[in-house]
């Protein structure tokens, strides 16, 4: 499935795609789905400085998306990047997710991004079993920091360095 840069026309999908996440599982820790418009805007401030890419069928339907965002805001983290991949819920286990973050972790490079950082809410074996076959690492674990679905809830981060140390 092609690999394109994101495309305002794409907010629409992009929103189905993550509601989806929002209102049935604790993937993320949102708990308010997403207008079009506010998916938009999370889309323009985002590409100014980092990816975001989509994966598109034959009909151009976007079948999942990755992108970059700043993991800090301090100045010395400019070389770090958080990274997250979502997938339609009915395309999972066709290999979109790897495609989607060799394509995003390639750009990240190539813009002199030094390390990827991954958060992943605990537990979830198919992220874990992601990210580790990507080559990251875990780093850290922090027990029941969110709560969502009146459960407490982990989340560990997996770091990948891109780029060799000076």
């Amino acid at each position: 499935m092609p690999i394109r840069s994101v495309t305002p026309a794409d907010a629409p999908a992009i929103a189905a795609i993550y509601n989806h996440y929002i209102a049935h599982t604790s993937v993320t820790f949102e708990e308010t789905l997403l207008s079009d418009a506010d998916m938009l805007a999370r889309i323009e401030a985002l590409t100014r400085q980092h990816p975001w890419l989509v994966s598109v069928n034959e009909n151009g339907a976007v079948q999942g998306y990755a992108y970059a965002s700043p993991w800090k805001t301090r100045s010395a983290y400019r070389h770090t990047a958080e990274v997250t991949v979502y997938l339609h819920h009915d395309a999972a286990r066709r290999g979109l997710g790897r495609a989607l973050y060799t394509a995003l972790l390639a750009e990240l490079a190539q813009g002199g991004c030094h390390v990827a950082l991954a958060c992943i809410a605990l537990p979830h074996e198919a992220s874990v079993g992601l990210h580790e076959a990507m080559g990251f690492q875990k780093v850290a674990h922090f027990t029941e920091v969110g709560r969502k679905f009146d459960r407490w809830l982990d989340v560990g981060y997996w770091q990948k360095q891109l780029t060799p140390s000076a």
